[in-house]
């Protein structure tokens, strides 16, 4: 917590500095917001307003430790890359922190550690699902995954399901523990997400469902990948940018609308299967055959992933020597 290390400015020489697990246009967002300064953060169509993101609570307590942190901090730190928020960066800079407040991004974090320390293949866990898309066709396969605390309904997961078979398109869907439908514990066979009867076997050859842990990176990064459905954690954000990938962007709750409106309108490397007011709704199968087949096999779907391509290729060398990243960490 903030008030836990105040303290470090009295040591001789010593700085404080705070490190953001979260992208910069989010914490612009809560700066300004905490600041009374909203007029200054740029406005898109279907701007989130961040009361509708966060509880309450942990509003006001982001507020109170971002401002917190301001009068004492020599600097902050975030996972993300001058390719990807540069801008925005430069926005927090100039407008809100001053000379003050220096900001560095120094991500991606993922992409540095791998570089010094590769994966080989008979190490990764799940080779097989590896071996299943060195089988398929370059882009042809969606990587779907809400992360590991994310809850459907069992009427939600049952419209992703239909989706993605109505899509025609052949998926890897990491289908997880959080994404139980007895969250609250209401199953008391303890059963996790149910999938249609047959499902599965009518998608045998065209799409797996793996309930266990996947190497996200190591499927991201495979050439046969063309696309990501995420709930746009910002973890996921970032190594789906640095592999090239675009994304369909399902947003469930805190940072992640503002993500994926930064993927969404300002990157443009990504297409939405709901707009952030319609969160309250039951998506169904056709909007999500919809976004999957837009992002997959149409001409603006092929828009999108050159220049997610692009933008992957500058974020990877920002990590090389050198590269804008490196130079700084």
């Amino acid at each position: 917590m903030v008030s836990v290390v105040q303290d470090v400015v009295c040591i001789p020489n010593g700085e404080a500095y705070s490190f953001n697990c979260g992208s910069i246009f989010v914490g612009f967002s809560l700066m300004c917001e905490a600041l009374g300064r909203n007029d200054i953060v740029p406005m898109y169509n279907n701007m989130p307003p961040l009361k509708s993101c966060f509880s309450n609570f942990i509003l006001d307590f982001m507020k109170r430790q971002q401002l917190g942190v301001v009068n004492f901090q020599a600097g902050e730190i975030y996972n993300s890359c001058r390719a990807i928020e540069g801008n925005i960066l430069e926005s927090l800079v100039n407008d809100i922190g001053g000379e003050k407040n220096k900001v560095w991004a120094v991500g991606p974090l993922h992409q540095t550690t791998m570089s010094n320390n590769e994966l080989r293949r008979d190490q990764v866990q799940d080779k097989w699902l590896l071996e299943w898309l060195d089988k398929q066709e370059s882009n042809s396969v969606m990587y779907i995954s809400f992360g590991t605390t994310s809850v459907f309904s069992e009427e939600e997961i049952k419209e992703i399901s239909i989706g993605l078979e109505l899509s025609g398109v052949k998926f890897i869907w990491a289908l997880r523990e959080g994404d139980k439908f007895d969250v609250l514990g209401t199953n008391e066979e303890g059963e996790g997400a149910q999938l249609p009867i047959g499902f599965e076997e009518r998608m045998k050859g065209m799409g797996i469902v793996v309930r266990e842990w996947v190497s996200q990176v190591e499927i991201l990064r495979h050439k046969s990948i063309g696309g990501f459905m995420s709930h746009c954690g910002w973890n996921s954000c970032m190594e789906s940018i640095s592999m090239g990938v675009p994304l369909a962007t399902w947003p469930l709750h805190s940072d992640q609308p503002l993500n994926a409106l930064l993927i969404t309108q300002v990157l443009k490397v990504g297409v939405a299967v709901l707009e952030w007011e319609q969160r309250d709704e039951v998506v169904s199968s056709s909007m999500i055959s919809r976004a999957v087949r837009t992002l997959m096999v149409s001409n603006e779907g092929g828009e999108m992933r050159k220049r997610a391509e692009e933008l992957g290729g500058e974020v990877r060398k920002s990590t090389e020597e050198g590269g804008v990243t490196r130079s700084i960490v």
